[in-house]
């Protein structure tokens, strides 16, 4: 297949064998997981951005001690989100009855859980002296200051983008790919601004889009759980393909046992967008937290991540009498193709069924 994007392969940018890069998915992703994917020839993925700068370092280091291979790292680069207590007392009076379900009080006031990588310094430092092979960025893009630091360090930058206007902003910013993520995917889509309007770019359009316009390598998701999937990206110019909910049911990720039964069960089938969990708009499974974003009297939701702080600890209150429905159960449109492999396994797999639809796009074409 003949591919359009990037005057520098890829794959030969990171000494990588298969073009499959598994999905950072915060909170879901770990050590064992990057590096199995990295271990059998694809480039394994942790998601940083939920973490201090030491859990970051230490699950880098816990990484590296189990492959030699290279990995990436993501982080978060929302801009920070500026608390509106009267926006956020509403939030919690109309979450108020659901805690009590479950014999639990709502939070009396709600912070930013996560701190936004354009401002963590502490985070910096750490890519910086441990020095992975590739840092990631979701949600917009850090300052000059810090690409050029991360550049100068040797390591490689990639950055999600949903439509062609953050694709230029990322391009001039300096980064070395860019993950074309379509409105397909699950967990959160990558927006710099999730105020403007979202055009909902799918995979394939919006592949094709950067392709053409940019010459550097794009890598597709969205969507993609089998190695047809992966084929397809590669046909529409796309250097590798990036899956998450394929990889959510391998035994190594830190899933529950709710979150997991939900994957591997016919709610797989089912999923839709939603800001109710986190306050950004993210595609879960559909479950009882996403029924509450589709109610009509919901009032305003918070900011990311301050409503994640209100979403995470209702989840904790109802998972308390064992019910799972309130977790984030990100998963993308696809995700009734999800299998629970090993991740070693996984991958095996996903190359075998690449390389049967590649001979199947050879034989038809003569």
């Amino acid at each position: 297949m003949k591919t359009r994007s990037g005057n520098q392969s890829l794959l030969k940018m990171l000494s990588i064998s298969k073009p499959i890069i598994q999905a950072p998915m915060a909170g879901v992703s770990t050590p064992a997981l990057a590096a199995a994917v990295s271990n059998a020839g694809g480039l394994g993925s942790l998601g940083v951005g939920a973490m201090k700068a030491d859990a970051a370092r230490e699950a880098i280091r816990q990484t590296r001690a189990r492959t030699q291979a290279p990995f990436n790292v993501n982080v978060f680069t929302h801009e920070p989100a500026v608390g509106n207590a009267t926006v956020e007392k509403a939030w919690l009076d109309w979450l108020a009855p659901y805690f009590s379900n479950y014999g639990a009080n709502a939070p009396e006031q709600l912070g930013e859980i996560y701190t936004s990588f354009v401002e963590d310094q502490a985070m910096l430092e750490v890519f910086l002296e441990e020095k992975p092979a590739v840092v990631s960025f979701h949600f917009g893009l850090p300052s000059g200051r810090i690409i050029s630091a991360l550049k100068d360090a040797g390591i490689v930058l990639f950055a999600s983008a949903t439509n062609l206007s953050e694709a230029c902003a990322a391009v001039n910013a300096g980064v070395d790919a860019l993950v074309a993520q379509g409105v397909e995917a699950g967990g959160h889509r990558g927006m710099f601004n999730p105020g403007e309007f979202d055009e909902a770019l799918g995979t394939f359009a919006l592949t094709r889009l950067l392709v053409e316009k940019f010459d550097l390598p794009i890598i597709a998701a969205g969507g993609i759980m089998d190695g047809a999937g992966i084929a397809a990206a590669l046909a529409l110019g796309a250097q590798a393909a990036q899956l998450g909910t394929a990889f959510v049911a391998s035994p190594e990720t830190s899933i529950d046992s709710g979150y997991r039964a939900a994957l591997l069960s016919e709610q797989a089938q089912h999923t839709v967008l939603t800001s109710a969990i986190s306050g950004r708009p993210a595609r879960s499974m559909m479950n009882r937290f996403t029924e509450l974003g589709l109610d009509a009297n919901a009032p305003a939701t918070p900011r990311y991540p301050i409503a994640y702080d209100a979403g995470k600890a209702l989840h904790a209150a109802a998972k308390a009498k064992g019910d799972f429905g309130y977790g984030a159960h990100w998963a993308g449109q696809a995700a009734a193709l999800a299998r629970s492999l090993p991740a070693a396994e996984l991958m095996a797999v996903l190359d075998a069924e690449l390389k049967d639809a590649i001979r199947g796009l050879q034989q038809y074409g003569g």
